[in-house]
């Protein structure tokens, strides 16, 4: 029977053990064989001596000498105790000193004392009904506008992904109106689930390798076969689904709405793969009209975070945005909170 390498190597370990000699006195292990019978109190456990170790080799290789592994047990097993074999050591007193956060500790009052951080409260939009005509009129946040202007100066000052790989300047300038519109939808269907910057390769793929004429255009993505494009866009997230959205995506476009992508909120969503979010953002970004707030992750998160509403869904959000922001900001909000967030 053939045996590991480990066995074979345990028992040339064990076979070895019972030449090495041991390392301890019969008095030893006398002492050691007395206080597990428990008369601890008449004898002394000796140290080894420092003479000559062939005494003390023969006198341990007698019957009568055992090893310590041979001793009955001393403690029971289970959690370790405090006793005779785990004295009490100074670290074991020692108090840790606690770390403060060093922001809390560097704000002191005139007179030295710390200082309370107070946070700001959150006052989330309001609803009020006029008791007389029944009329809702909603008020912003009280502070709604501080907040949206500091966040402007911080993405004046870093360049996040959204502002130069955003969907909406990935189309090809060179291209008709009507094929721009296209690139754009594609390039919405693409970033759900994904990076600004792989949605951008995907993108440059497409416009570079498929086949000109006709390119990067309707009549260009109904040519091919859909494993040419499932390969084409192999690096955004669920592509395999992806692929199948926009095939059938072209076919509705050239069968329903003239080969041009449709130009209300209800044509975009009625597209396989188009919810509401990005409907709005499609709307504004191809036709320029903005019928409504595109409401992704960051809107949804951070508008909450800031106390604005409590929401549970982006739906929910964007119908309590659009009840009180101004219709200006309905377009750039997304813009501006996603590379918010990004950065």
């Amino acid at each position: 029977m053939k045996t590991s390498r480990f066995a074979r190597e345990t028992s040339t370990i064990g076979k070895n053990s019972e030449i090495v000699t041991r390392q301890k006195t019969r008095s030893f292990a006398a002492s050691i064989n007395a206080f597990a019978a428990g008369d601890a109190g008449g004898s002394v456990v000796k140290q080894e001596d420092d003479g000559d170790d062939s005494s003390s080799l023969s006198s341990l290789g007698s019957p009568g000498a055992f090893e310590i592994e041979d001793a009955p047990p001393l403690f029971k097993p289970g959690k370790r105790k405090r006793g005779v074999f785990s004295p009490v050591t100074e670290a074991s007193t020692i108090k840790l000193a606690t770390k403060k956060s060093p922001r809390k500790a560097g704000i002191k009052t005139e007179d030295g004392s710390p200082a309370k951080i107070k946070r700001g409260r959150k006052q989330p939009a309001k609803k009020v009904i006029d008791n007389d005509s029944g009329q809702v009129t909603i008020h912003p946040p009280a502070n709604w506008q501080e907040i949206y202007g500091l966040v402007q100066e911080m993405r004046r000052k870093i360049l996040a992904p959204v502002d130069t790989m955003g969907c909406e300047s990935l189309a090809e300038d060179t291209r008709s109106p009507r094929d721009q519109r296209f690139q754009t939808l594609i390039a919405l269907m693409l970033s759900s689930q994904t990076k600004d910057t792989t949605t951008a390769l995907a993108m440059k793929r497409l416009q570079s390798e498929l086949p000109s004429p006709p390119g990067f255009t309707l009549e260009g993505i109904l040519a091919i076969p859909p494993e040419t494009l499932n390969t084409l866009i192999y690096a955004v997230g669920f592509h395999n689904n992806k692929t199948r959205y926009i095939k059938a995506t072209a076919l509705l476009l050239q069968s329903q709405f003239k080969s041009d992508i449709p130009d209300t909120i209800e044509g975009l969503m009625s597209l396989p793969g188009v919810g509401p979010k990005m409907a709005y953002l499609c709307m504004s970004a191809a036709w320029g009209r903005d019928e409504g707030i595109g409401v992704d992750v960051h809107v949804h998160r951070i508008t909450n975070l800031w106390g604005w509403h409590r929401t549970n869904q982006p739906e929910e959000t964007r119908r309590c945005l659009e009840a009180w922001l101004p219709r200006g900001k309905w377009h750039e909000i997304n813009h501006l909170l996603v590379g918010f967030g990004q950065t």
